[in-house]
């Protein structure tokens, strides 16, 4: 089999509400490195798609997600972190606030953009995290389990 190189499509990162300005930037330099566009994916799970709900409850068309307000907040405050480390969006990056599970939202974003890579950071330390970890699983070990493409786990550098 030929060798085929990198394959060609945007880089996505998964940001959480606290994300680490050095994932931000690791990501922001792969994807200039591979002369890509940077897809930055803000996942709420407190909203969802609506479709995941039985058919005879559902009180909404299409893949429209459930309008969490609450929402606009972290997501709001995280696009300006991100424009302070990156510049305005454009050419180079994008954001993007998706719904539902976080490992699954970011799975579908991959596959629906073709992307080359998924860049998430390490599982947080402490015990609130491990807490977390045990009751809605860890998202960087599901996406290493679940893709077809490759994963990019970044350690916190604290």
């Amino acid at each position: 089999m030929p060798d085929e190189g990198w394959p060609d499509g945007p880089i996505v990162l998964g940001v959480g509400w606290m994300c680490p300005e050095h994932l931000i930037r690791i990501a922001a330099g792969i994807a200039a490195d591979l002369g890509q566009h940077l897809v930055c994916a803000f996942v709420d799970p407190a909203s969802y798609l609506t479709e995941w709900e039985p058919e005879d409850q559902r009180t909404a068309l299409s893949l429209d997600p459930t309008v969490n307000e609450e929402s606009d907040f972290p997501s709001g405050q995280l696009q300006q972190k991100l424009e302070s480390v990156l510049g305005p969006p454009g050419a180079t990056w994008s954001f993007r606030v998706l719904n539902g599970d976080v490992a699954k939202a970011l799975s579908r974003l991959a596959e629906n953009t073709d992307a080359s890579l998924l860049v998430v950071g390490a599982d947080r330390q402490g015990s609130l995290a491990w807490v977390d970890r045990l009751l809605e699983g860890s998202v960087s070990a599901s996406l290493i389990q679940s893709q077809q493409r490759p994963v990019l786990v970044v350690p916190d550098n604290r």
